[in-house]
């Protein structure tokens, strides 16, 4: 069978993500297909329709039943999850490895933007393994790795704002600009790997699809850090290293109250 759904409320990446980590491992579910740019769930498999439509209501996004017909999942949609799955394997080992440079980088060169950088790949890391590695889990289980992952960006989010604040006043010393270019540079051509990568997938499916906005996103952040390097070293003040530590840290909480906010339904 397939069950096509209207979710009115489906409007970006996170109500996407909590939908999979809802109805993903349910027993009969054999196949998901979202359009976010229309709001529509295809779900495919021979699983009970009431039950469906109830688990779908319970997460307060708007979604009600638009069709259902006899149909089976083509062996080509399991090939494509499977290269899916190694795509985001891949981009999940670059964000994870870049996170480690990036924070230690930051430490090292006293640079909040590489630490804000570094805390933005560890985001998005978290998000690829979150999908990932709770595949087939029960959805209780699910919810709870997304709450756990929300808490945790949230809570780096803030010491790292506290520590922008700390720097602001005490007139800390200023950050190596070099390292801050340099490393910046190294991070926005692992992100430009991540969309090569994500892109040769060919999926026109919602979590690939927003997972080249997150990569996408990531080419901004460099380029933000690279900038704020360059008008460190002109204007010789480490103003503009924590002005942009502080947008990125801005960013990582939204993102992640977002989630919490939605695994809470």
């Amino acid at each position: 069978m397939k069950y096509t759904f209207k979710i009115d409320k489906m409007d970006c990446p996170c109500e996407e993500r909590l939908i999979r980590m809802k109805l993903e491992g349910q027993s009969g579910i054999e196949h998901l297909d979202f359009d976010l740019q229309h709001r529509t769930l295809e779900v495919y498999g021979d699983c009970g329709r009431d039950d469906l439509v109830n688990q779908l209501e319970a997460l307060s996004l708007g979604s009600h039943l638009v069709g259902e017909e006899e149909t089976e999942v083509k062996i080509a949609q399991v090939c494509d999850d499977s290269r899916q799955r190694r795509a985001l394997w891949w981009v999940l080992g670059i964000n994870f490895a870049f996170f480690v440079i990036e924070m230690a980088s930051g430490l090292i060169s006293r640079s909040m933007g590489l630490v804000a950088d570094g805390l933005d790949m560890l985001a998005d890391a978290l998000v690829y393994g979150m999908s990932l590695m709770v595949v087939g889990a029960v959805a209780a289980k699910k919810i709870r790795v997304a709450k756990c992952s929300g808490y945790f960006q949230i809570a780096l989010a803030v010491f790292g704002l506290m520590e922008v604040v700390k720097r602001f006043i005490e007139h800390e010393s200023i950050p190596n600009d070099t390292v801050m270019i340099v490393v910046s540079i190294l991070a926005l051509i692992a992100n430009a790997i991540s969309l090569v990568i994500l892109q040769r997938t060919k999926s026109k499916e919602a979590h690939i699809q927003a997972s080249i906005i997150f990569s996408s996103n990531d080419v901004v952040i460099n380029l933000g850090v690279i900038v704020a390097g360059m008008l460190v070293k002109w204007l010789d003040t480490q103003i503009p290293d924590l002005v942009v530590g502080t947008i990125i840290f801005a960013i990582v909480i939204t993102g992640a109250a977002r989630i919490l906010s939605l695994a809470k339904k």
